[in-house]
């Protein structure tokens, strides 16, 4: 998970990423920085993240990226 913080804070730093639930929802979260996100957790953890994962549900919170990437660690 730190791994994962790190990253988001390479995103932006003013953005309090353990808290925030609704990362997408709320517009935190843009388009540009998902495609960045995307491309920072497939090279971190050595993962590929197909179109069908990027929904709301996995990226709205930093333990949903977390869930995600965890899940698609295991496949």
């Amino acid at each position: 998970m730190k791994t994962l913080i790190n990253i988001l804070m390479d995103i932006d730093d003013t953005v309090d990423w353990e808290k925030e639930q609704a990362l997408i929802d709320d517009h935190i979260l843009d388009s540009f920085g998902v495609i960045t996100l995307v491309s920072e957790l497939e090279d971190a953890y050595s993962i590929e993240i197909e179109a069908a994962e990027m929904v709301p549900e996995n990226f709205n919170s930093a333990a949903a990226i977390y869930r995600m990437v965890t899940r698609l660690q295991e496949t």
